[in-house]
């Protein structure tokens, strides 16, 4: 029961490596609010998973509701203890083929929404002097993956904000880290061809959600004098 008595929100939460999390702090003895667009599937899985696991549809694209999202939070589970920016898009492929509104709509997801996120969450940590903020970055936030130059720059901005804005709240008591998971079986490949996702499950190039999971409450369980600020998990079979 690494997680008695804490408190957790996590985005994304209704499927992948969100709800991964959610799991694996619930079993540990949290209680996790569920924050997600999909109201029927978040309704369906906090009945699944017990009375700790509190529903939040949200809409991370609402900037408004965003910034307002920390007193509902609290209404659910009081005082946050841990907040894990989990959701995110991704798009692959190359530049000069790419469609810029569409990664304008994952940079806003990625970045903006995620920034505005934390923002909303770290008054009231600072105010009690403790809290635990995750973000799910990527492998690609520190090694530039060719095939995917958004999606690999959107992961280099939330870097570089998780390590500055580390610095900054570190005094007040508060830990920032980032889990930077390579290729994880998640709804984020589902536009992978059938031939590379086929392939990468057969030479065990993927990773479950539950292995990120289980990194982040590694991140989570530490003493509170240790912040485990990058943890880059990979399968071992990728050359990176």
């Amino acid at each position: 029961m690494l997680m008695k008595d804490k408190t957790a929100a996590i985005t994304g939460a209704a499927s992948g490596i969100g709800l991964a999390c959610a799991k694996k702090l619930l079993e540990e003895g949290a209680k996790v609010v569920l924050i997600d667009r999909d109201a029927e599937k978040l309704e369906k899985l906090c009945g699944e998973l017990g009375e700790n696991a509190k529903p939040m549809v949200l809409d991370l694209f609402d900037g408004a509701a965003v910034s307002g999202m920390m007193p509902k939070i609290e209404e659910l589970v009081g005082p946050l203890d841990i907040f894990h920016a989990n959701a995110g898009a991704y798009i692959g492929g190359a530049a000069a083929e790419g469609d810029p509104d569409a990664w304008d709509r994952m940079l806003n997801l990625n970045i903006n929404a995620a920034f505005r996120c934390v923002n909303a969450v770290l008054p009231k940590m600072i105010e009690r002097k403790t809290g635990d903020v995750i973000f799910t970055s990527s492998v690609a936030g520190v090694v530039p993956v060719v095939w995917e130059p958004i999606y690999t720059a959107s992961k280099f901005a939330v870097q570089a904000f998780m390590h500055a804005t580390r610095r900054q709240v570190s005094e007040h008591g508060i830990r920032m880290g980032a889990v930077l998971p390579g290729p994880v079986v998640t709804a984020l490949l589902d536009d992978w061809p059938k031939a590379k996702m086929d392939e990468a499950l057969a030479n065990g190039s993927l990773m479950q959600p539950v292995e990120v999971a289980e990194a982040v409450l590694f991140m989570l369980s530490r003493p509170r004098n240790v912040v485990i600020r990058d943890l880059v998990i990979l399968p071992n079979s990728v050359d990176l």
